[in-house]
């Protein structure tokens, strides 16, 4: 290893400092093991595994998520990028969205999924759709028709995504679709589950509509519980490609998962020139010295590791983070909106929704959520 400055990342018994070792290796992180009894090695207790300062935002991210690094090596060999998912209703709005999807996906060489769901009635039984209908038994061939329409709306979908391609409305990315019955947002969650996915783009409506649908919006709900970044494109926000963000806004409680969100955001746009204002949250029991010494550090990490961005950091109250990010807005130009989201149980996200739940449906701005 070189002469940059290593850390200590785990400390551990030789076997486990030997499988984590093994673990970052295989995900391009090098490592090197200190305090090993040579004489016999199997008992030692204690060895230290460090690595260097830069690779430890994405180390953090693997050992806290090992169950998703532990595939054998020779199986990663060909690993590609994972895709990145655009759910679709097939509205304008959601068009949007896959128009920035594309480009996103084309920078990170990944392909696209298309993915819809709808309800079945036939499962669904006396399903009330509104107050004036409602399905109260369906047959076989009645079920065939609206899962023939459903494919058929796809297909109409994919084809004008294809004429943009060829019209080079669109970046070429590779891209395929699937349609399945189920709740939306379950769907969603579980795709993200089961397959290995980049990141989520999915168009929202305008903040008048939203605030109309607060209760049971699919965006909401997989904001607030997908352990996937998302990127909300709202269908009245004035951006038309990724190429046009330049200023940022990203929240912080000037706490290590600032810096896993930033890592993740950095991976997604690598070569990008952005200002980022990073808005801190204040902590109920905050102290004045502390925040001070906590945002220079973090300051000083960001442009240390991240050159290509320009940072700057504004202070919000506890009480009033909506009517500030307002203030925010009104006196410097935001393209984007990023906020780390820590996960919740659902009784925490009823009675305390996440700030991401609550920007959603107050600000007409794109928002990439991160989990960490």
């Amino acid at each position: 290893m070189s002469e940059e400055r290593l850390i200590t990342v785990a400390i551990h018994t030789y076997e486990k400092a030997i499988m984590l070792k093994t673990m970052l290796e295989s995900e391009g992180i090098d490592v090197a093991l200190q305090n090993v009894n040579l004489l016999q090695p199997v008992v030692s207790s204690g060895v230290r595994v460090r690595i260097k300062e830069r690779d430890l935002p994405l180390a953090l991210r693997i050992i806290e998520n090992a169950e998703i690094f532990t595939t054998p090596t020779e199986q990663r060999t060909a690993r590609k990028v994972a895709p990145v998912l655009v759910p679709t209703d097939f509205s304008d709005y959601s068009s949007r969205a896959a128009s920035i999807g594309f480009e996103i996906a084309h920078k990170l060489k990944a392909e696209i999924v298309f993915l819809h769901s709808y309800i079945d009635p036939y499962r669904t039984g006396n399903l009330q759709l509104t107050d004036a209908f409602s399905y109260d038994s369906i047959d076989d061939e009645e079920r065939t028709r609206v899962e023939s329409e459903v494919n058929g709306l796809m297909n109409d979908f994919t084809n004008k995504v294809r004429d943009k391609i060829k019209n080079g409305d669109i970046p070429p990315v590779k891209f395929s679709s699937i349609v399945t019955e189920g709740v939306p947002e379950e769907t969603i969650l579980e795709y993200t589950r089961t397959n290995p996915t980049s990141l989520i783009v999915m168009g929202t409506r305008g903040r008048g509509k939203k605030e109309r649908e607060m209760i049971g919006s699919v965006t909401a709900e997989v904001l607030d519980s997908c352990r996937t970044p998302a990127f909300t494109v709202p269908e009245s926000a004035t951006l038309s490609s990724v190429k046009n963000i330049r200023d940022i806004i990203f929240f912080s409680n000037l706490e290590q998962d600032d810096i896993l969100a930033l890592d993740s955001f950095h991976r997604l746009f690598p070569d990008s020139a952005f200002n980022v204002t990073i808005v801190h949250i204040p902590g109920k029991k905050e102290r004045d010295e502390t925040r001070a010494k906590a945002i220079d550090s973090l300051l000083g990490y960001c442009r240390k590791h991240y050159t290509g961005y320009a940072f700057d950091v504004k202070d919000v109250k506890l009480q009033s983070i909506v009517e500030d990010f307002n203030a925010i807005s009104a006196q410097q130009p935001i393209n984007l909106i990023v906020v780390p989201n820590k996960k919740k149980n659902i009784f925490a996200r009823l009675f305390n929704p996440s700030l991401a739940h609550k920007l959603l449906f107050h600000a007409d701005i794109p928002m990439m959520v991160i989990p960490v």
